[in-house]
Order: C-alpha cells, then sequence, then structure tokens
C-alpha cells in the first residue's frame, strides 16, 4: 500500500560516528560497473554452503520489479561473500519488471521466502483490493497479467511468516501479531505486540519501507518500557554532525547482543519512502554477530523509464528519485 511516511526523516552520512553502538563509516562510490547482470543460476548451485560454520545472510524487503536497486544490491551481495538470502516479501508491485525480479529471486540460494501484500493482490485474481489507492491498485492489476500462470502459483503459495530452521530468526512481512492483516509497526508498543509473538532472537520484517529497529531487553528498570528504539538504525537527518549524499553508499552496523531481542526493518530494496532513495538491505553475519543495513545509490532513471514505457502512474516514477 501507498502510505505518506515522509515524516519520517533519514539520517545524513559522511562522517565517522560511534554511538550506541552503531558504528557509522565512511561512505564509498559505487562503479558503473558492480551493476553486473545476473544470470540465472543452475539448481545445483542453489544448495547452501555445507560444512561451514559462518554464514552471511543478505536480507531483502519490498524489491517491488524494481530490477535496477536489484542488481545493484546483489552485486554488493557478491563482494560481501554473502551465502543465503531472506525474501521478506513484494517481490512485485510498483515498478516494471515484476518477472525478472522474480526469476532472479527464485534462482538464489533463498533460505526464507515470506509473501508480501502486493505479492498476495498479484497471485489471488483480487480485482477489488480494499484499502489500495488508485496508483497501487493499477500497479498490481498490471502486474496480474504480466505475471505467467506459474509465477501467480508460486506467490500464492508463500507463507505470511517463518522461522528460519538453523538461524536465530523469524521473517515476516508485515508483523507476527497479525502477519495476513498488514499493519505496520512505527512506535515501540506496535513492536511489543510484536515481541509477544516473537521466539527467536531476531525478527526481520518490512513493508513499511522505513527502516526501523527496536530492542527488548531481558530486564528493564521500575517504570521503564523493556522495549527501545534503536534511534540510529534509521540514521535520520536530525543527528547532529552528519551529511546526507544520495549518490553514495555507506553502512550501519549494529552488534547483536546476548540476553536480547530484536525486531529490524530493513527498509525498502525498490521503493524507499524514509526521504532516502537509494536501495536499502542488510547483511546478518553469524561469526561476527552483527547486522549491517547498506544503502545504495542506483540507476533510478533506468526504473522510471521503464515505468513510464509501460504505462504505469507517473507518481510511481517520480516518487523513487524523492524516496517517498
Amino acid at each position: 500500500m501507498i502510505a505518506d511516511f515522509s515524516s519520517r526523516k533519514v539520517q545524513e552520512d559522511g562522517i565517522i560516528k560511534e554511538k550506541n553502538g552503531f558504528f557509522f563509516l565512511l561512505p564509498f562510490k559505487i562503479r558503473p560497473e558492480c551493476s553486473i547482470f545476473m544470470k540465472t543460476i543452475s539448481p545445483d548451485s542453489r544448495t547452501f554452503p555445507k560444512n561451514r560454520h559462518a554464514m552471511k545472510y543478505a536480507i531483502l524487503s519490498d524489491i517491488h520489479a524494481n530490477l535496477e536497486a536489484l542488481e545493484t544490491v546483489l552485486a554488493r551481495c557478491h563482494e560481501l561473500g554473502v551465502d543465503s538470502y531472506l525474501s521478506l516479501g513484494d517481490i512485485v508491485g510498483y515498478n516494471a519488471n515484476p518477472h525478472e525480479c522474480l526469476e532472479i529471486m527464485r534462482s538464489l540460494p533463498v533460505a526464507a521466502f515470506v509473501k508480501g501484500n502486493h505479492d498476495e493482490y498479484a497471485s489471488n485474481g483480487d480485482t477489488v483490493m480494499a484499502g489500495f489507492n488508485p496508483h497501487a491498485k493499477s500497479a498490481v492489476l498490471w502486474t496480474q497479467e504480466t505475471l505467467s500462470d506459474e509465477e501467480h502459483v508460486f506467490l500464492a503459495s508463500l507463507p505470511y511468516k517463518m522461522q528460519v530452521r538453523g538461524t536465530p530468526f523469524t521473517a515476516v512481512h508485515a508483523s507476527l501479531d497479525s502477519p495476513a492483516d498488514w499493519g505496520y509497526i512505527f512506535d515501540v508498543h506496535q513492536a511489543m505486540d510484536n515481541f509477544s509473538y516473537q521466539y527467536t532472537q531476531i525478527c526481520f520484517c518490512g513493508h513499511s519501507h522505513v527502516p526501523i529497529a527496536y530492542c527488548k531487553k531481558m530486564l528493564a528498570r521500575p517504570g521503564e518500557l523493556p522495549v527501545d528504539e534503536l534511534k540510529l538504525w534509521a540514521s535520520k537527518p536530525d543527528e547532529e554532525g552528519m551529511m546526507f549524499h544520495s549518490d553514495e553508499a555507506d553502512e550501519i552496523v549494529l552488534p547483536v547482543q546476548p540476553g536480547c531481542k530484536y525486531l529490524i526493518n530493513v527498509g525498502s530494496v525498490g521503493q524507499p519512502r524514509n526521504r532516502d532513495p537509494r536501495a536499502s538491505f542488510a547483511v546478518y553475519d553469524d561469526e561476527q554477530r552483527t547486522i549491517t543495513r547498506y544503502r545504495l545509490p542506483y540507476d533510478i532513471a533506468g526504473t522510471q523509464e521503464k515505468i513510464r514505457a509501460a504505462g504505469l502512474p507517473e507518481c510511481l516514477a517520480t516518487r523513487l528519485e524523492h524516496g517517498l
């Protein structure tokens, strides 16, 4: 669903900074040649690495048929040595490459696929789509006609949530307390509802297209809530000393502390809504016990051109450059 999250700002970048366990690193430039063409991987190569104790998992959400953003993200994942992927839903919708994005994601070693609301409406034949605005509805109707029957079946078969075997995390698109109702998590009270249904140390979610993180402490002082928002995960622009550069890539590192539970929204690959147009995703490193959020510039103009060529609403193209 399209919602106005413009009040949620993003942190400006550019200064090395350490605060509350977060490390802000110097931005680095993405070279044009890094946006690689993703080849389909043979089924035999999709098996997970064997006899390995250290794993890196890339967590991707809300790709929304944005091929240029997805290719940029996967190029960075290749550089990082990512072993496996989590897909948090909404691979399709809004943008003009649903088939290509589905094909690429299904070719990867994905430990968990979960369903998003656009995935559901694109695959269940619903033409009413209560709650969707006309632009989102128009994109879903176009996607319904574009996808193959087999792709409809695949999207319809996805679960709403999944506890990922052999890992400390759960994957969900919206929230664990009511995953099929497509509710949003934007404050500590909503996060507390989610934690009541969270049986793993970490839960990764998406849906809002706005990166936000919460930590549930093992013990809280009298009068304190047991859940804190980890504000620096969102990198809000009113933080002192930070500069925002949408043409540069950067990263934020969150150490995972024993005895704490985490609820992490990784932001959106294909349609960010936090006034930062860069593609956002995260990588969990089980050896370092860290979750790192990456923000990457990509070829927005190329995505916009495809949206217009497909006859999709103009606002879906213009919003990408503003991160709305």
